[in-house]
């Protein structure tokens, strides 16, 4: 975004285009209004990416509406939960588009985004707690950072954990999806000098309340630098450690 608009400057000041011109190009900044939806195209002006799109709760239409707005400016396209049959009709229109069905994200990379300062370490408690983790990955990614996923490490086996502890070292930030009792994130806070982030999932049996439990036990972590994100929020996760890794 920032490149698109320096672009419009320069070609005014070469006379290339004019004052009129650029107006024209400029009246979608700092956003466009579809009636059903205001794209931010000025977020990765301020932000270092592009609006995602949160498709639950939206028609097709209107993900597809916001989506092609975004690509047509050469962002990079993220849409989070989003089910095989939306996904289909997003990959008809953009060929190139992937989408993880585990996550429930469709993803479309047009460019590189800055690269991170290290290594963004995800981990998951257990294997149900992959498809949030996976969320946090592909936006993490998608954010210009590299990843180093660890799955299935949670504190019924903990010599599972402590095995991959060399692992965990070489990691500058470190997001752990749990949920059940939610206990994870507060043994690797206490194994760890990096911030960590905490992501309650709606695992587990009725009393763990679809992620409540994990999510007062995340709350009430013991060991300092856990923060936490809401209950299977593996987006916000993922955004809140490429903004750290890229500070």
């Amino acid at each position: 975004m920032k490149s698109q608009i320096e672009n419009i400057l320069i070609k005014v000041r070469k006379r290339e285009i004019t004052p009129e011109q650029a107006l024209v190009r400029l009246r979608d900044f700092p956003y466009q209004d579809l009636d059903f939806a205001k794209v931010d195209h000025n977020r990765e002006l301020r932000k270092g990416f592009p609006e995602v799109i949160y498709g639950q709760g939206k028609t097709d239409a209107q993900i597809l509406g916001i989506a092609r707005q975004i690509v047509r400016r050469g962002g990079n396209l993220l849409v989070t939960r989003v089910g095989p049959e939306t996904a289909r009709k997003l990959k008809a229109t953009f060929k190139k588009l992937e989408h993880n069905a585990a996550a429930r994200a469709a993803f479309l990379k047009q460019k590189a985004a800055e690269p991170g300062k290290g290594l963004i370490a995800i981990l998951t408690a257990g294997t149900s707690d992959i498809p949030v983790a996976e969320e946090a990955r592909i936006t993490c990614d998608l954010m210009g950072n590299e990843t180093d996923c660890i799955y299935d490490v949670g504190v019924a086996g903990l010599h599972r954990l402590l095995g991959e502890y060399d692992r965990l070292r070489r990691a500058r930030v470190i997001v752990v999806a749990a949920g059940m009792e939610g206990a994870l994130p507060s043994v690797v806070g206490g194994l760890v000098s990096v911030p960590v982030i905490a992501v309650p999932t709606s695992v587990g049996y009725g009393a763990s309340f679809k992620g409540l439990s994990a999510l007062l036990a995340m709350l009430n972590s013991c060991p300092g630098g856990v923060a936490v994100v809401n209950i299977d929020n593996g987006f916000g996760a993922g955004t809140l450690a490429s903004v750290i890794n890229h500070l």
